[in-house]
């Protein structure tokens, strides 16, 4: 449960909380056993347990989530940083004592994150609708994601949220699970081009991933646990919560589309205004702090509870 409603929230890794809790190395392990087709029913049993708990709080929250990000996105994104940061304890007691291995991964992956706070997702072209090109980011939006579902420090959501693609899957899913709980055949396949697609991605991901780690964990622990320290403090930069939206004009792309005429620019709705960062006020500044505090003793509580 844990490990799905992190992966809703930007700034919080599903795979910390998978580290949190001490299940981590069989998650871990398990999906990259039933990947070579072994399928001991211990770990089948294990991985469905978490797969469907996980699968659970997703569909149960995303329409929370969602409004929450409508309604109070500053006060969030503080959320989230505190969240974000709550995962540093965990990775540095298990680094100490840091030594050059340790820093320049941690430098790599700080890097890598600046890289892509600072990348544009507006000229990517995926939308959530139906062209060639929507469809493969997608699917590059769901394979990071499975990737990083399961990278400890590593936001998923985050990730989806810097490629432009975060409301898109996370409306969707509410939007599914809105017709389940009416019985909306229509309606439900109305988003299925847009979880298809993603859900591919995060299959090929989580299993690539997963393969992955624990072969680099096996054979260089110390430089993929600094890499993922970095990846955890760089995360921040991207969330800088004090924004303004800025109204597109004629000739602007949104969401991979130009804006040609007025009545384009007028049908584009708030929340994909592009958004530029501006000085917080005091009382902003105040409550910040106090949101990130928050969002930290969550995320190291929950840490603390898995030792």
């Amino acid at each position: 449960m844990f490990m799905g409603l992190a992966n809703l929230v930007p700034g919080i890794s599903g795979g910390t909380m998978l580290l949190a809790v001490g299940v981590y190395p069989q998650f871990i392990g398990g999906v990259a056993e039933v990947s070579t087709l072994r399928f001991r029913p211990q770990v089948v049993l294990m991985l469905g347990c978490v797969v469907a708990a996980a699968g659970l709080a997703i569909v149960g929250f995303a329409g929370l989530i969602g409004a929450l990000l409508d309604s109070y996105q500053w006060a969030m994104y503080c959320v989230f940083i505190g969240l974000t940061l709550g995962g540093v304890p965990i990775l540095w007691g298990t680094l100490r004592p840091l030594d050059g291995v340790v820093i320049a991964g941690a430098a790599v992956g700080i890097l890598l994150m600046a890289l892509l706070a600072f990348a544009d997702p507006e000229g990517v072209g995926g939308d959530g609708g139906r062209s060639v090109s929507a469809y493969a980011v997608l699917m590059v939006a769901g394979f990071s994601g499975g990737a990083t579902m399961i990278l400890p420090g590593m936001s998923g959501a985050y990730v989806l949220l810097v490629l432009g693609q975060y409301r898109v899957i996370v409306d969707a899913v509410a939007t599914a699970a809105d017709a389940a709980r009416a019985v909306d055949i229509e309606l439900a396949l109305e988003v299925l081009h847009v979880l298809v697609p993603v859900g591919i991605g995060v299959v090929i991901g989580v299993v690539g991933v997963s393969n992955l780690v624990k072969l680099l964990l096996a054979r260089y622990e110390r430089a993929t646990l600094g890499v993922l320290l970095g990846l955890l403090l760089g995360a921040v930069i991207g969330l800088w919560p004090f924004t303004d939206p800025v109204i597109p004009q004629i000739g602007d792309v949104v969401r991979g589309t130009q804006l040609l005429t007025a009545e384009m620019v007028a049908e584009v709705e708030a929340r994909h205004y592009a958004r530029v960062a501006v000085a917080p006020s005091a009382v902003q500044l105040g409550v910040g702090f106090l949101l990130v505090t928050a969002g930290f003793a969550v995320s190291s509580g929950i840490s603390r509870l898995g030792k």
